[in-house]
C-alpha cells in the first residue's frame, strides 16, 4: 500500500502496528484544546443564559415596580387636593334664585276740592226760631230733659223738692269714704246715702225732673227706683214698698209721686222704718242733703 506518511510501520512480535501520524503528540494536544474550548464555550453560554435570566428578572421587577409606582401616582393624583393655585383676577359670582318679592304700594290720590267763585257763594241765613208746641205733658217733660242734658257742668239739680211730704229725722248720714258700722250686719262699710225716718206707707216724691231708668227688687236694698236727671245727677230710692206709681221708662217732673216707704231693705232691717236715698253727680256719690231740702 501506499504510505502517504499518515501511518508508520512498527513490527512487534510479527504484528504490524500502524501508527497514525496524526495521533502523535501534536494531534493529542489539539484534541485537548478543542474540548477545553468547547467547555469554556459551554460555560460562557451558561453564564450568559444565567446573566440574561437574572437581567430578565431584574427588568421584570423594575417594570412591575414602575407599574405599581405609576398606579400609586395616579391614585395620589386623584386623592390629592391641589393647593397654591394662582387666583384668577376675574371675580366669581354666585347665582342665587330667589322667589320674586311682591310689593304692594298704596297710592294716595289727593283730590283737590273744586274752587267755587266768590260770586257763586250764597251765605245761609240764620235759622228762624220757632216756638215748639207740645200736645202732651210728657213731650214737654222730654224737651225739658233734653235741655237739661246740655248742661254738663251743672252743680245743682233743677227745681229740687223734698222726697217726703213730712220732714223726718235723719237717722243715718252720708259717710263719704269713711267706714261706719252697719247695725244689721255688724260690718264696717261706707254709707253711700242718707236714711230719713218715715212711717211705712209714707209717700215718696221725685226730687227733680228726670226719667225712671230702673225699677227692681234688689237682694240687699229691696224695692229700688233709679231716677236719672240727665244733667249729671242721678237719684236712687231704696227700701220702698211694692206698690209703686211709676215704671221703667216713665218721665217725671219734680214733685211727682213715685211710691211709698216700705220695709224691704234686708241690709238695714235692724234700723227703724225709713227712706234710704242716694245721689250721684257725674258718677260719684255725693251727700243727697246737699241738693235737696226737707
Amino acid at each position: 500500500m501506499y504510505n502517504f506518511g499518515l501511518y508508520d510501520k512498527n513490527i512487534s512480535g510479527g504484528v504490524i502496528v500502524k501508527k497514525n501520524l496524526l495521533s502523535d503528540k501534536k494531534h493529542g494536544k489539539g484534541s485537548k484544546g478543542f474540548y477545553t474550548a468547547l467547555g469554556i464555550s459551554a460555560v460562557m453560554i451558561g453564564s450568559a443564559c444565567i446573566f440574561a435570566y437574572q437581567q430578565g428578572e431584574k427588568l421584570t421587577d423594575r417594570q412591575l415596580k414602575a407599574q405599581q409606582d405609576l398606579e400609586i401616582a395616579e391614585e395620589e393624583a386623584v386623592d390629592r387636593q391641589i393647593n397654591d393655585i394662582p387666583k384668577t383676577t376675574t371675580p366669581a359670582y354666585r347665582v342665587t334664585t330667589q322667589p320674586p318679592v311682591v310689593t304692594t304700594t298704596q297710592v294716595l290720590t289727593t283730590v283737590q276740592a273744586p274752587t267755587i267763585p266768590a260770586s257763586d257763594i250764597i251765605e245761609d241765613e240764620p235759622p228762624v226760631e220757632v216756638a215748639e208746641i207740645y200736645d202732651e205733658p210728657a213731650e214737654a217733660a222730654n224737651a225739658l230733659i233734653e235741655e237739661e242734658s246740655v248742661s254738663a257742668g251743672v252743680q245743682k239739680i233743677e227745681n229740687p223738692k223734698a222726697p217726703l211730704a213730712a220732714a223726718g229725722e235723719i237717722i243715718g248720714t252720708f259717710s263719704g269714704t269713711d267706714l261706719v258700722k252697719n247695725e244689721t250686719t255688724g260690718s264696717w262699710q261706707t254709707h253711700n246715702g242718707t236714711d230719713i225716718a218715715a212711717e211705712v206707707g209714707a209717700e215718696v216724691y221725685a226730687v227733680s225732673n228726670g226719667e225712671i231708668t230702673s225699677v227692681s227688687n234688689d237682694p240687699l236694698w229691696g224695692v229700688t227706683i233709679v231716677l236719672d236727671h240727665h244733667n249729671g245727677f242721678m237719684t236712687r230710692y231704696c227700701n220702698l214698698g211694692a206698690d209703686l206709681s211709676v215704671q221703667e221708662g216713665d218721665v217725671v217732673v219734680s214733685g211727682d209721686l213715685l211710691g211709698t216707704v216700705g220695709g224691704t231693705a234686708d241690709i238695714e232691717s235692724a234700723v227703724a222704718p225709713h227712706l234710704h236715698i242716694e245721689m250721684k253727680h257725674n258718677g260719684s256719690y255725693i251727700d243727697p242733703m246737699s241738693q235737696i231740702s226737707q
